[in-house]
């Protein structure tokens, strides 16, 4: 059972590490902006330039991992992300910080990269689920700790830069370190964003929704925490239950969606997160312990959506394509979480912090009409569906579609170049999901 923790302790403890980090960091420059009165618009426009460099940095890293090795390159994104954490020390200007958010997004999408394609390539079939477990275990419990180290380290000061700096060298060190073999060079997955709209459009929609919520979280949720008189050790204790709660329901969904059609599982999910997100407007005062526990109960719907989605679009794609497919939700993913921190940051300035609560409960009003399950035909359905349901990171890079259990190995060249029209078995094209 614990094979997995021995055979890649390097790549789980880096994971860990970086996570930490970026988990801590994320926290603190949305509690330190709010304490000195910089606008909402600002803190999102922060986690909004973070999500940018992640879908921007998938090419980047292609290219960086290609021309210099897996280590290297990590090695070289780490110490960009060490120093553009340290900068925030030694800078206060605003425009420079939106920069820095870019560029630690764009490196550490490189050590994603790194890492999931070294453990998939080095798993053996039997363990990959194992591994990929490992690994969500790990990420989840990376932004859980980073919350952690702000509540044992509550001054908004330089202290916690240093924290995330520490984070960000320390994963140096179990790469730089390993003994294992160097992984192959990375194959790039094409995105064809016409095949898939046609194939997968409710996965498609809910994965952007999924995007808009959670970036949106990322930033702002401490923002609100702040805005209700927490102060700073309560609101990363906030925010780490409504993390810890979104990792806590992924396995016993998983086996709910494995016995029940998954369209309307994401339809009653989101009719759940709307209601439940009520109390949380600002229409009347909460006490700590109500805050924590709506913060759990809305963490734990709030952090489904997007494993639900992955899965029922796996469900009506074919398994050469998988891998573009993950790509392409990904892309969906960082589109929908760098818009929704800048509408939900506006929606706050200009109104009250529940705004972000409130559009939790819109966003998920809307995908209660867009995903409508009596439309999704299970013509384009591949013969295994419902494939076994797999929790899935959302900070995962492109590569993460190879590291799914689901996805089983395949020949390069399908990978790279799959059909152009893969559809019904009479030669027809079945394009509605």
């Amino acid at each position: 059972m614990f094979s997995p923790l021995v055979t890649f302790p390097a790549l789980y403890s880096a994971t860990l590490l970086m996570l930490a980090g970026t988990g801590l960091l994320t926290t603190y420059l949305g509690l330190r902006l709010t304490a000195e009165g910089t606008g909402d618009l600002w803190v999102g426009g922060m986690t909004a330039a973070y999500y940018l460099g992640l879908v921007c940095g998938g090419k980047f890293g292609h290219r960086l991992i290609a021309s210099f090795g897996h280590i290297r390159s990590y090695v070289a994104c780490a110490g960009l992300a060490t120093v553009a954490v340290l900068l925030h020390a030694l800078v206060s200007q605003l425009e420079v910080w939106l920069v820095l958010r870019f560029v630690t997004g764009a490196v550490m999408m490189n050590q994603y990269m790194v890492i999931e394609s070294w453990l998939n390539e080095q798993a053996e079939s039997r363990q990959r689920g194992k591994v990929f477990a490992g690994y969500m275990v790990a990420v989840d419990l990376g932004l859980v700790l980073g919350q952690g180290l702000l509540a044992m380290s509550p001054a908004l000061d330089h202290r916690p830069l240093l924290l995330v700096a520490i984070c960000f060298a320390a994963c140096l060190i179990p790469l730089a370190m390993t003994r294992r073999v160097h992984p192959a060079k990375l194959v790039a997955a094409p995105l064809d964003l016409r095949f898939f709209w046609q194939r997968v459009p409710q996965s498609l929609g809910t994965i952007f929704a999924a995007g808009l919520m959670i970036g949106a979280f990322y930033g702002l949720a401490p923002v609100y925490a702040s805005r209700n008189g927490l102060d700073t050790s309560q609101s990363s204790l906030f925010v780490g239950i409504c993390i810890l709660a979104g990792f806590c329901v992924q396995w016993p969904l998983g086996w709910l969606s494995d016995r029940m059609n998954r369209s309307w599982l994401i339809r009653g999910n989101a009719l759940l997160l709307c209601l439940a997100a009520v109390p949380m407007w600002g229409l009347f005062p909460l006490p700590y312990w109500a805050l924590l526990g709506n913060g759990f109960l809305t963490g734990m719907l709030l952090f489904t959506l997007y494993p639900l989605a992955v899965a029922l679009a796996n469900d009506h794609v074919e398994q050469p394509r998988r891998v573009a497919l993950s790509a392409m939700l990904l892309t969906t993913y960082g589109v929908g979480a760098c818009i929704g921190p800048l509408i939900a940051g506006a929606l706050m300035r200009h109104f009250n912090p529940g705004m972000f609560y409130v559009l939790i409960s819109a966003y998920s009003l809307l995908l209660i009409f867009w995903v409508r399950p009596k439309t999704v035909s299970g013509m384009p359905q591949v013969d295994e569906a419902p494939l076994h349901h797999v929790p899935m990171p959302d900070t995962a890079s492109p590569m993460s579609a190879a590291l799914d259990p689901r996805v089983e190995e395949v020949p390069e060249d399908l990978v790279v170049e799959a059909p152009p029209s893969i559809g019904r078995s009479d030669g027809s094209s079945e394009t509605r999901q």
